[in-house]
C-alpha cells in the first residue's frame, strides 16, 4: 500500500471523526480503492462512503461523514458534462484515449477527473466541481473535431453505461476461466493477470485465480475491461455450466 496515501486517508478519517466535518478525496483509481477498503477497519468509526457521480463508475470520490455525525447534508462536489462535436457531420470517431489525451493537455490532473463514458454522439465526463468552469471553457478540441462543454444537470436514463449480455460454458465457476473466455485468451494468460495486479472484483484486489465470483460482482480487467457477473443460467448436455456475464461496452 502507498503510504503517502494512507497517511493522506487517515489524517481525512480523523479530521472528520475529531472536528464533526466533511472530507472528500481526490478521484481513487481501483487501485487506491482497494487500498482504502483494506484500511477501512483501522480508521476511526466515521461513517463513509464511495461515489463517482453515478452507479456504475469505476473511479470514484471518497467522503468521510454523514448527515448523522456532521449535522447537515453535503453531496459530493461532483459535476457531470457533456462532450459533444459542434458539427456531428464533420465529426471524427472519438476514443476514450482521445477524450483523456487532450484533457491531460489542459494541465489537467487525472486524479481531479472520474470516469469517461464514451457514446456515439460524444461523452459524458465526471470531474471535481471546482475545475468543470475551466474544462467548459478551454475544452474545445479533441484531435480534429471541435467540441462543446455543458453541465448535465439530470443524468439521462439508459445513457451513461451500456452492457452487452455473454454466455460462455465453463466447467466450473473460477473467476479465471471467465476471463479467459469473455476476453478471448488463453487460460495462462488469465492466470498471469492476477500476480500483475490486474484483477479486481467489485473493487477490491483479486489475487486469486481460484476466486468463485458473487452474482453481481463487477470484475475489472486493467486493459481489457470490465463485466457484471450474473451466475449459471443452465447446464448443458455435458454437464457444463451456461455462464451469464454483462460486459461493460
Amino acid at each position: 500500500m502507498d503510504e503517502l496515501f494512507k497517511k493522506r486517508v487517515t489524517e481525512w478519517a480523523n479530521r472528520s471523526w475529531n472536528q464533526g466535518v466533511y472530507c472528500f478525496s481526490h478521484f481513487l483509481d481501483l487501485a487506491q480503492r482497494s487500498d482504502f477498503l483494506s484500511l477501512a477497519p483501522s480508521l476511526p468509526p466515521v461513517p463513509w462512503k464511495l461515489f463517482g457521480g453515478a452507479e456504475g463508475c469505476e473511479r470514484q470520490m471518497l467522503r468521510f461523514g454523514n448527515e448523522e455525525t456532521c449535522g447537515y447534508d453535503a453531496p459530493f462536489p461532483i459535476q457531470c458534462l457533456k462532450i459533444a462535436p459542434l458539427s456531428a457531420k464533420f465529426a471524427e470517431p472519438l476514443t476514450h484515449r482521445d477524450y483523456l489525451g487532450s484533457l491531460m493537455a489542459l494541465g489537467m490532473e487525472r486524479e481531479t477527473m472520474g470516469d469517461i463514458i464514451v457514446r456515439k454522439d460524444g461523452a459524458y465526463l465526471f470531474c471535481e466541481d471546482r475545475i468543470a468552469p475551466y474544462i467548459m471553457e478551454h475544452f474545445v478540441q479533441a484531435r480534429h473535431t471541435s467540441l462543446s462543454c455543458e453541465i448535465v444537470e439530470k443524468l439521462p436514463e439508459g445513457a451513461l453505461f451500456e452492457t452487452k449480455r455473454i454466455s460462455v460454458q465453463l466447467a466450473s465457476q473460477r473467476v479465471d476461466a471467465l476471463i479467459a473466455h469473455v476476453f478471448k485468451m488463453s487460460r495462462g494468460d488469465a492466470q498471469d493477470l492476477f500476480p500483475a495486479g490486474k484483477i479486481f472484483v467489485s473493487g477490491r484486489l483479486c489475487e486469486s485465480p481460484g476466486y468463485t465470483p458473487k452474482p453481481g460482482d463487477i470484475i475489472s480487467v486493467r486493459g481489457f475491461g470490465r463485466m457484471k457477473y450474473v451466475g449459471i443460467e443452465s447446464l448443458s448436455k455435458k454437464g457444463k455450466e451456461n455462464t451469464v456475464a454483462e460486459l461493460f461496452v
